[in-house]
């Protein structure tokens, strides 16, 4: 699925939303805990039950490699397997590889990531814009051949990312030449409905920076993240969108995952109260915008 492919689901859906699947095990339902003694199994069975649940509520969902990895050596397996799950439910998958920090690394990813059989089946990738040329340009060629994405890290929604990403640079920010960096490679690859597969990822905490961004780079597709992060709003994300509604997904994380822990979701299982609140974040962003 391209970015075009997203572009037409988000419009059919009438929806905006990615979901972020990155979560602190401790964070489970304290019955998925009990209930498996392998931590991989648990959370591969409270993610099978999320999409699920989310089928209809969300266009995208977001995996973390580290996340897996960290879970210990099932972690990747698991992976493997809710990627391809999450795609034969007609999700966009996004998968974060920040963990890629040099040029053969890079290399080594994109071959496994978007090569034949790969074990790790996706969308779009999301990477740090603060690496430099040589982690991207792997990525590239299945860009155009594979209508893959790369979504590049800019501003993250983070509350210390401001000691760096806000400095200024002469007359800019850091974030901003960040995304005249990532700038140069978008326009030999945009798609159909105007927007390139090298897209930039914003935080929904600066309304102020996702408004410049819309207005200096209107070819290509932002990731607003960090909906549910402090300090950020809809109104906020609202300003990656175009007048048409297009040109921006918002992505939430643990308002959605961890919504079951929530009073106003009493009574509801893990699953129906993470739709329940993935509705009432959609509910907030079409306050201002109208997809049309």
């Amino acid at each position: 699925m391209s970015i075009d492919a997203l572009h037409v689901k988000m419009k059919r859906q009438e929806n905006t939303l990615m979901v972020d699947f990155s979560l602190d095990p401790e964070l489970l339902p304290p019955a998925i805990l009990e209930a498996y003694d392998d931590i991989c199994d648990a959370y591969k069975q409270f993610c099978d039950q999320l999409l699920t649940g989310l089928k209809g509520k969300a266009a995208a969902v977001r995996f973390s490699v580290i996340h897996f990895v960290l879970l210990g050596e099932r972690g990747i397996p698991v992976l493997s397997e809710l990627l391809a799950k999450a795609s034969s439910m007609g999700f966009y998958v996004l998968l974060d590889v920040f963990g890629i920090s040099s040029a053969p690394a890079a290399k080594r990813a994109a071959e496994r990531i978007w090569g034949e059989e790969s074990p790790l089946p996706c969308d779009g990738i999301l990477i740090s814009g603060y690496w430099g040329t040589e982690l991207l340009k792997p990525f590239l060629p299945y860009c155009q051949e594979k209508k893959k994405d790369i979504f590049v890290a800019v501003r993250s929604p983070n509350k210390s990312s401001s000691e760096i990403q806000d400095l200024l640079v002469g007359s800019r920010t850091v974030h901003m030449a960040a995304a005249d960096y990532v700038n140069r490679f978008s326009a030999s690859a945009v798609g159909r409905f105007g927007y390139s597969c090298v897209c930039i990822a914003a935080s929904a905490t600066m309304g102020g920076s996702i408004k410049m961004l819309r207005s200096q780079y209107p070819q290509m597709f932002l990731l607003i993240d960090g909906l549910d992060a402090s300090g950020a709003n809809a109104k906020n994300a609202s300003y990656g969108f175009n007048n048409l509604g297009h040109g921006a997904i918002c992505c939430v994380g643990s308002s959605v995952t961890c919504a079951w822990n929530q009073p106003e979701y009493a009574g509801m299982s893990f699953a129906e109260a993470a739709a329940e609140a993935a509705e009432k974040a959609q509910r907030k962003i079409n306050r201002y915008v109208t997809i049309h």
